[in-house]
């Protein structure tokens, strides 16, 4: 029996059924090995123990096609590109024979290294996390194949060479496939000491590889959770609260009734649910539906109430997120300082597929099919609503039209309301849950808005001397079940990194932090509390420079003199970006260096100043993200940071008006056009150092390099995000 790998990505079979067909097909040949390096646990309990269950990671089918079971989802950011690839250099398979399939939720063998007992993607850490192991998982199979081949033809090992797909032994001119030999090699004991290739060997790690979803994203036939149908599902959408905090008084369910095609109106605890046997009729089912909000307890400020309030809090002794040297002594006696306050939105994610999923309640568990980004979170969220153990709920992992953080919500509120939903309906037929854009936009999770407050200053040599920073956010960790490891001392590190770990030599520094208070719901977005905190640092940094009458490149390169990583990709930056040209009259250069995610990334930025109007028209990247297992994906991550990122420096924000968000969706809240996008020209710096990551760092430095760029075409310093000029 052959078990194809359009039957994984088949909305309707469960993980059951794949793991039951996929062990039970004669001639499958499946292996996976858990290599454990350095973590950081995010749950209480330990990393469990090396995982070397043969029928986890990989199969190998009689006609040779290799699948790698991916334990990291694709959002677009080519993780499961990356993961093949990792087991396809170590296995020696045919890169055209390769496949992948997503793995089914179980974070005792899935888990992310990074991360501990937990299964989920984010953080820019697939690769990473996956480093090794996915190496050990294909040269773990490699071996078994080759002992396989060896007792067949009664040769050494050591005599058998393996080579895209086909084991060879050269002296007496044997050879086989991978699939020819899958049931043989599927009795081998799985090796305990497994060797990895040496980089000189590598055939697939560096080179740039076809992307393995491309074809079936661009023939329609890759499936997202948008495309599900099960037997007898009705759609839902939710009315939600116009402003955050409130909730249900009293509804109305007969005029939305009434509604032809609506079957049922449920009440849950974000809203009031419509149930209808399409999406268009629950849609016009809501907009009949009449429902009375308590707004006792809700959020009813606009936008510039709470940023006055955030400046008065500034204005105060904050946290303690970080103390080295005496600042305030320092800046007493500086020749020159700066100040300066920084302010940037609330930022939606706006990922192209809105948020949605299906969900079938069964007398022993439910079985879900989502674009699934935190497997562990969404497993136990479902499971605590429906009364089930976390093992009893069984997701299918699909295709996610984006995410950007929304999807690796850390209280799973959208899987939780298609739990909810579905529990309320007793479960009598499939639920598929629609977010329209206007409901993720107006009324999803955010970007948090943020002040960064700034005193610097130079000595009369121009060197920095003393740095205070105040930073006023709501903190993204607290309250849920990533606080007690991310808040310390009631200090969210999400809050502050990139500014009390920064890697600029200040001596004389202090970071507080005052953590705002509102009901808008906040969450990571692209690139999380780096998103903002290299804005200021950057701009600043910049100033400081010309303050003391220095170049800003020779003025970083000096502050990251202990980290020569960072002062080289600083340097290539402005020897790849011309940095030091002469340029016409309204146009500017400017540099931005930030380090995320284990990855350092400095921007070298061109824009054209024309009145009020910016137009950035090139941008110049260069990373340092480790070994390049893709070099077509990190360009790609790269490319697509700036284009993400853009929107925000050019136009983006999300605005509240007495409690209510002003925007709904891509008319008032646009992304980045074609007719917007620079020339991206991206350097990677070539390494032997083990990858970090590349999701998320290059969005980071693209708000200061800009920024610093107008200064320079300008003389005008923009301090808030989006930069308006006039």
């Amino acid at each position: 029996m052959r078990f194809a790998l359009e039957n994984v990505l088949d909305p309707a079979l469960s993980r059951r059924t794949f793991l039951k067909s996929a062990a039970a097909g004669a001639g499958v040949f499946l292996i996976g090995v858990h290599v454990p390096f350095a973590t950081r646990a995010i749950a209480q309990e330990a990393t469990p123990p090396p995982n070397v269950d043969p029928n986890m990671f990989l199969r190998i089918d009689p006609d040779g096609t290799v699948t790698i079971i991916s334990k990291h989802f694709e959002m677009g950011q080519g993780a499961s590109t990356g993961m093949a690839t990792l087991v396809a250099e170590e296995l020696g398979a045919d890169w055209s024979k390769v496949r992948i399939a997503f793995a089914p939720n179980n974070p005792k063998v899935y888990n992310n290294l990074a991360f501990g007992t937990f299964q989920g993607t984010g953080g820019s850490t697939a690769t990473a996390e996956a480093w090794e192991q996915m190496r050990t998982v294909g040269a773990g199979a490699r071996m078994m194949l080759v002992a396989a081949a060896a007792a067949r033809w009664g040769v050494s090992p050591n005599e058998i060479t393996v080579d895209k797909g086909v084991v060879a032994h050269s002296a007496s001119g044997k050879r086989a496939t991978f699939g020819d030999l899958a049931v043989e090699a599927m009795q081998v004991p799985v090796p305990t000491d497994v060797p990895l290739k040496t980089p000189n060997e590598w055939k697939l790690i560096g080179s740039r590889l076809p992307r393995l979803d491309s074809v079936a994203k661009t023939t329609g036939t890759a499936m997202f959770a948008m495309d599900v149908r099960r037997p007898g599902m009705l759609t839902a959408v939710v009315a939600r609260p116009p402003r955050f905090g409130a909730t249900v008084a009293s509804f109305d369910a007969a005029p939305a009734k009434a509604i032809t095609g609506v079957v049922d109106v449920v009440q849950v605890p974000s809203g009031v649910a419509v149930l209808a046997k399409d999406t268009w009729s629950a849609m016009r089912g809501r907009d009949a539906l009449k429902v009375t909000w308590d707004e006792s307890k809700a959020e009813t400020r606009s936008t510039e109430e709470m940023l006055a309030e955030y400046r008065k809090l500034a204005a105060t002794p904050g946290l303690n997120a970080g103390r080295r040297g005496d600042a305030a002594t320092k800046l007493a006696s500086a020749a020159k300082t700066v100040e300066a306050e920084f302010t940037l939105p609330f930022l939606a994610h706006a990922p192209m597929e809105p948020m949605n999923g299906v969900m079938e309640l069964r007398a022993d568990g439910a079985e879900i099919w989502s674009g699934c980004q935190l497997h562990s979170i969404d497993e136990i969220v479902a499971a605590q609503v429906l009364g089930f153990q976390p093992a009893q709920i069984h997701i299918n992992t699909l295709f996610a039209g984006g995410s950007f953080g929304r999807r690796g919500n850390s209280v799973g509120d959208w899987t939780a309301e298609l739990a909810a939903i579905t529990k309320a309906i007793g479960g009598r037929a499939p639920v598929h849950l629609v977010w329209t854009r206007e409901d993720d936009i107006h009324g999803g999770f955010y970007r948090p808005m943020v002040l960064h407050k700034i005193k610097a200053g130079v000595d009369a040599q121009g060197a920095l001397s003393g740095w205070q920073h105040t930073i006023v956010c709501k903190s993204i960790l607290t309250g849920t079940p990533f606080e007690s490891f991310g808040v310390k001392d009631g200090v969210d590190g999400s809050s502050v990194e990139g500014v009390a770990d920064t890697p600029y030599a200040i001596g004389d520094f202090s970071v507080d932090l005052h953590n705002a208070q509102t009901a808008v719901p906040v969450l990571w977005w692209r690139s999380v509390g780096h998103s903002h905190t290299a804005t200021a640092m950057e701009m600043t940094i910049d100033e400081l420079a010309r303050l003391a009458g220095k170049d800003p490149v020779a003025f970083r390169i000096d502050l990251l003199a202990k980290d020569p990583r960072a002062a080289a990709v600083v340097k290539l930056a402005a020897e790849k970006g011309g940095w030091g040209e002469k340029l016409p009259a309204g146009r500017g250069r400017g540099i931005a260096y930030h380090m995320s995610f284990g990855t350092r990334v400095a921007l070298v930025a061109d824009v054209t100043v024309e009145g009020p109007r910016i137009d950035v028209d090139r941008v110049v990247a260069v990373v340092d993200c480790g070994i390049a297992v893709n070099p077509d994906l990190v360009v790609a991550q790269v490319e697509g940071a700036v284009g993400f990122a853009l929107s925000a420096v050019l136009r983006n924000e999300v605005t509240l008006d007495k409690g209510q968000i002003q925007q709904s969706n891509f008319h008032d809240y646009e992304p980045t056009r074609i007719s917007d996008m620079p020339v991206v020209q991206v350097h990677i710096v070539p390494s032997t150092e083990k990858p970090s990551g590349i999701g998320e760092p290059g969005v980071p430095p693209l708000v200061p390099a800009i920024g610093n760029a107008v200064y320079a075409a300008t003389g005008k310093r923009l301090r808030s995000v989006p930069f308006r000029l006039g």
